[in-house]
This record gives structure tokens, sequence and C-alpha cells, in this order.
């Protein structure tokens, strides 16, 4: 392949080049930590390992992992590396606890973030001037803002729609000839059903690139978008506590997998159980270290989602494969994060419900839904009136508390299966037939 037109330099740096920056910037960040964040300062005093010791990149693996967990010991800001008169910006994923996850960011974060961004929708085919209708949420969750500060940044006309209102996302493609949508992909099958429903085609419409993420999707999932909307459909990855949308995107060239942005996280795929460092190519869990992160540099993070380094191709940069699953038990549902001992705490706060349930998640319609399946006290059993309180006290619970609309039935005791080992808490029906 000939050079691209209008690449960073980095871009199309050489292997030594790239690793030279990396091991320049693992050193900073590693520094930065362990100088700034108490937490992860004890942790590599436990670990006999200070940052003087990082000689080559290979040296990271020496060092302690990072967690969720240890954000949540630190809820709200004790793992900010900066004073929080620094910090311009916070976003927040939820946690097991109710507490979200909190994160920061300087001004020149945000300004890393939003560039890096625009180097995704770039290298989605993108371009100064497009128009990207976003429809990722806004708020504390990063999809929104992430895709906006970077369609701005690469000079797109921005049209900041936020997630649902069907018929108005349709209208608004209609009337305003988006050339981009910045979406979960699960949501893109809905709006295209609205089309349908309309009357219209959704294949017809402006509408030529999908930057597509925020919960895993299959290729089966990427070739019916691409069909029903006649638009080539890419996939994006991120995760709010190591910046957000934009750590690792895919290439218009090859749509072979989102090539991580090496020049600002470093990648690493770990045995789930042990920790060893694994070699490229081989599955396992992706652990990622920031290079360049100013309020919360993250070493050595466990994401949790299960993946494999593949060599470069359209750029520089190693890629990930489609993510397979996640070595923990969190649910994607729509975009937010779901953990079943969320649920387990809210329903123990509802006098009346026992401590047995179940979550199903389903994908009617391109879109998950969860139910919530739980039993109520014996003393309870005979009033169905108290029961569909219940119901409607542990639904609006979690809504309120996680963010979600869910189905919630509560049935007699003894009603949800028992086992002598791990409960079956989680049963996924999204990739049945």
């Amino acid at each position: 392949m000939g050079p691209i037109a209008g690449l960073e330099p980095v871009e199309r740096a050489s292997q030594d080049e790239l690793r030279a920056l990396q091991l320049e910037r693992l050193q900073w960040s590693v520094g930065h930590a362990y100088r700034n964040v108490a937490a992860y300062r004890a942790k590599c005093e436990r670990a006999g390992v200070h940052p003087e010791e990082l000689k080559a990149v290979a040296d990271l693996a020496r060092f302690p992992f990072t967690a969720k967990d240890d954000l949540r010991a630190g809820y709200p800001f004790g793992m900010f590396a900066v004073p929080r008169e620094q910090v311009l910006r916070i976003h927040a994923s939820s946690g097991t606890t109710g507490k979200p996850t909190v994160v920061g960011y300087t001004r020149r974060d945000v300004e890393t973030w939003a560039g890096l961004v625009a180097r995704s929708i770039r290298a989605a085919g993108g371009r100064r001037g497009d128009v990207v209708h976003v429809a990722y949420g806004y708020g504390l969750f990063t999809g929104g803002l992430g895709a906006h500060y970077g369609a701005e940044q690469l000079g797109c006309t921005v049209v900041p729609v936020s997630g649902g209102q069907t018929q108005k996302q349709v209208q608004l493609i209609c009337d305003l000839r988006p050339d981009i949508i910045m979406v979960t992909p699960s949501y893109m099958l809905v709006i295209a059903e609205e089309f349908v429903r309309e009357g219209l085609d959704p294949a017809a419409s402006s509408l030529r690139t999908g930057i597509f993420g925020a919960e895993p999707w299959t290729q089966a999932m990427r070739e019916e978008i691409e069909t029903r909307m006649g638009l080539d459909a890419l996939d994006i990855y991120g995760l709010s506590e190591v910046m957000g949308p934009g750590v690792a995107s895919e290439c218009i060239e090859t749509k072979d997998g989102p090539v991580i942005w090496e020049d600002h996280f470093y990648p690493e795929i770990i045995d789930a159980v042990t920790g060893e460092v694994l070699p490229e190519g081989s599955p396992g869990e992706l652990v990622l270290t920031t290079l360049t992160k100013e309020a919360l540099p993250l070493i050595r993070y466990r994401t949790r989602d299960l993946t494999a380094l593949l060599p470069p191709t359209a750029r520089p940069m190693r890629r990930i494969a489609r993510i397979t699953g996640r070595s923990d038990d969190m649910l994607i549902i729509r975009g937010v994060n779901v953990f079943p001992s969320q649920i387990e705490e809210l329903l123990l706060r509802v006098p009346g419900l026992a401590p047995h349930y179940q979550l199903e998640v389903t994908r009617p319609a391109h879109l998950d839904q969860l139910a919530v399946r739980v039993e109520c006290l014996p003393e309870v059993a005979g009033d169905s009136s108290l029961r569909s309180t219940l119901e409607r006290d542990l639904q609006g619970n979690i809504k309120s508390t996680i963010g979600i609309s869910t189905a919630v039935s509560v049935g007699e005791p003894g009603s949800i299966e028992r086992s002598a080992g791990k409960a079956r808490r989680v049963i996924d029906r999204r990739k049945d037939p």
C-alpha cells in the first residue's frame, strides 16, 4: 500500500521510532503515577519495583497492575495525579457498588482525547467539512462528548443529537444529510427499522460511514448494518477509565480490527488467571498503560476485555481482534456497564425480596433488554399487590442508580434455580440463534 495523504508523522513511523517514543513516554507516565498517586506508589513498593528500573519497554511487565477496584477504593479523586483544581472535566462509568468510577481530564488530556478521536474519524474516512451525526449519549458517559470534541477538532459539522428520540434521529438524518454517524451498533439497527417503518429506504440516506462502539458487536452485525444502511461500518474502541472512545479505531482501507493508537496507549495481552504476559497473537485479557494522561495515569490497567494483539496493517501500530467477552462478570447493556452484584445490592435494599435472582439478557429488535427475575420472601408470597409494588420499587432503583430500564418480575419463593456450586446469575440469550 502506498503512502496515505493527511497522516500524522507517527502514523508513518518505523517500529524503532515507535518503540523509542513509547519507552520515553512510559518512563514519564510510570514516574508521574509513582510520584503523585500514593496508592500506586504503595503498590510498587510492595512489588519491590521503582520507575528507575524501567530501562526497556519489556520491563513494564515487572510493574503491578491497576484494576477497577483501585479506582473504587480511591473514590472520588484518590487516583488523580494532579490537584483537583487542574482537572478540567470529569466523566464517570458505573461501578459495582452504586458509586461511579470517576475519571478526570486536564486541559491537555481533553485536547489529546479530541485529537485521537479526530484521528479515528479520519482513519474511518472522515474529512474536514463532513457532517457528523452523534447519537451516543451525552453526559457522564464518555461516548457523546468524546465523539463531539473529536469531530469538531477534525473540522466537521457536528449534530449533537444524543441517544433516543428515534423518529427525530431519522428526520435529522433526512434533513441535515450527515455523512457520518457515531452510535452504538444496536441502536443503528433500531434507526434503520424506523426508516423502514416510515416508508423510507435506509440505504438511500446520505450516510456513507458509521463509527460504532460502546458495546461488543459481531461481524454478522457489521454486514447487516452495511447492507441495510448502505454505508461502511467501522469499529471504535475505548473505555472511560483509559480515556473514552478513540483508544483504538478501524481504518477504512482495511476494516480489519481497531488500530491501537500506540503513541498514547501501550497494550499487553495477559493470561486472565495468572497475569502472565502472553506472546503476540495469543488470546487473553487486554491490559493498557496510558502514556500521556496527566490527571489519571493508569499503569497496566486490566480492561477485562478478551481479545488478541494483531500485527500492523494500515498503520504501524498493532490492532486488536474483535472482543470475544470479558474476564469478569460485567455486562454491557446499551452502552452501560452493569454488574450482577449491582443488582444484588439494590434488591437487598428492598424489604420483602430474597437474595435469589437471575438476569436474562436478550436482543429483540436489535436492542439489548435486561430482565431481572427475583424471589419474594414467604410472608409476601400471597399478596399479589405487594409483589407488584416490589417489582416497581426495584425497577425504579435500578433505573435511578444504574441508568437502564429493566423488566422486573418477582416470583414465588423457590422459583429461581439453586446451585450447589457457583450460582448461574446471568443468562445471555443475545447469541441464541
